[in-house]
């Protein structure tokens, strides 16, 4: 919303104390020539560039922007930015405390300062998935009419948590993770500028390395773990900041991952496409990672439980069961020592020979079930346990497998629309070569040969 007594107050102290600020607040940049990567939406004649008043306007104004990308790569510097250089009015609003009510009132601002003032207003709306429905249809009529522009910031897949209505008015900019260049001309940038560190400080090489590994493409860690660092060397009486005392002022890497989000899939998807490749060790850091971040470990059993059936299947019989108990484990004894079991599973379903014919057999049936060809079950296999079935010729002529040699009675199973199709083709992985020569035998035994 507009700025408050208090909120006036607060800039004013940061004003004439920069350093109150955290240092990512203070390095943030305050024209669109200071940001640090995502290059391909700053070119001349972009959104970005033209909301900001590079280009032209008129019938060509401005679109609405949503910004997507993941946390610390620069979403709300660009909104930032623009509330800086642009000329237009600039709101901004967080979805996390603002609602619909507050959304009304800046667009009935937005109308007063365009028809009062003929100003124009930009609203930034940060964290725009944490909408509801309901909330983000408030806003169509605004960005449909351009009472206001809107910038809208997400770390959630659009296409899944905004509005479908809302994306079509609005230009999609998909920011990219900032490599470990843009990260170092950052960090070098606040370690010299006068509003950042002012040189009181300098960075050792081994040290840099372990930030840009820690920040995992996340320039807010990177600007925090960097200030951590200065303070405790500055704390020490020390002129450089060495791997040593980033080490101790901070203790561990974030773990990169969302349990609410589109991370949560990702990684829980690269978990079984690792256990499929039989990439132990990579099932194991996805693994680890989905623990370190809280997942539940039901999910992750669950998920372990069907890849044992769908990429494992016959090649190892005892996968499915092993997957199973350890579903019932970790439900019995939760995380920390869940880790364990799951460890245990990952690891056996990793180094499991595989077979997807358990997949692939049912999704032919399916296929062929789904494109009508059912057909009336052969009459010797109908029920003949009820009075008049005989008088039906259900059950007549049927042969009992166990009156036979062998128990495999040459009869027919399925109904003539899929008489003869081969639905179940075994590989010669693991145990399943048994299976394989098994089947063929079986069916030949089944036509009477």
């Amino acid at each position: 919303m507009e700025p408050d007594l208090f909120s006036a107050a607060a800039e004013d102290r940061r004003e004439k104390d920069p350093a109150s600020s955290p240092l990512a607040v203070r390095m943030r940049p305050r024209t669109l020539d200071e940001v640090v990567g995502q290059q391909h939406l700053l070119k001349p004649g972009s959104p970005l560039r033209r909301l900001v008043g590079d280009g032209a306007g008129g019938p060509a104004g401005a679109s609405s922007v949503i910004l997507w990308g993941p946390p610390g790569i620069g979403k709300t510097t660009l909104a930032y930015v623009v509330s800086q250089a642009t000329q237009k009015r600039f709101v901004e609003l967080s979805a996390i405390t603002a609602g619909v009510k507050e959304v009304r009132a800046v667009i009935e601002g937005a109308k007063r300062a365009a028809g009062g003032y003929g100003k124009d207003t930009v609203l930034f709306l940060d964290e725009i998935h944490r909408f509801s429905k309901a909330q983000q249809d408030s806003l169509l009529p605004a960005v449909e009419n351009r009472w206001v522009t809107l910038i809208a910031a997400t770390t959630e897949n659009p296409y899944f948590s905004i509005i479908s209505p809302l994306l079509s008015r609005s230009l999609l900019l998909t920011l990219e993770p900032l490599t470990d260049e843009d990260l170092s001309a950052l960090m070098r940038r606040a370690l010299e500028e006068e509003r950042g560190l002012a040189g009181a400080v300098t960075l050792a090489a081994d040290a840099e390395a372990h930030l840009l590994r820690i920040a995992g493409g996340d320039a807010r860690r990177a600007l925090t773990a960097l200030e951590a660092g200065a303070g405790s060397a500055i704390a020490k009486g020390e002129s450089e900041i060495s791997l040593r005392t980033v080490e101790e002022a901070v203790d561990r890497a974030a773990v990169k991952y969302d349990r609410d989000g589109d991370q949560h899939y990702d990684v829980a998807s690269a978990l079984i496409k690792s256990i499929r490749g039989s990439d132990v060790d990579a099932a194991l850091h996805y693994l680890a990672r989905m623990i370190e971040a809280g997942e539940d470990p039901r999910f992750i059993a669950r998920r372990l439980m069907i890849s044992a059936s769908e990429d494992i299947g016959l090649a190892d019989p005892t996968a499915l069961p092993l997957a199973v108990a350890a579903a019932q484990a970790v439900a019995m004894i939760g995380f920390p020592e869940a880790a364990l079991t799951l460890s245990h599973a990952t690891i056996a379903l990793a180094l499991a020979p595989k077979s997807n014919t358990a997949t692939t057999a049912i999704g032919a049936a399916l296929a062929d079930v789904r494109a009508g060809m059912a057909g009336p079950v052969p009459a010797h296999l109908r029920d003949g346990h009820y009075k008049g079935a005989a008088k039906l010729g259900h059950a007549v002529g049927y042969v009992y497998p166990h009156d036979v040699p062998g128990a495999i009675a040459a009869q027919q199973y399925a109904p003539d629309a899929v008489h003869g199709k081969r639905y179940y083709e075994p590989t010669r992985y693991g145990a399943e070569a048994r299976y394989a020569d098994v089947v063929e035998k079986v069916r030949e035994r089944l036509r009477g040969a």
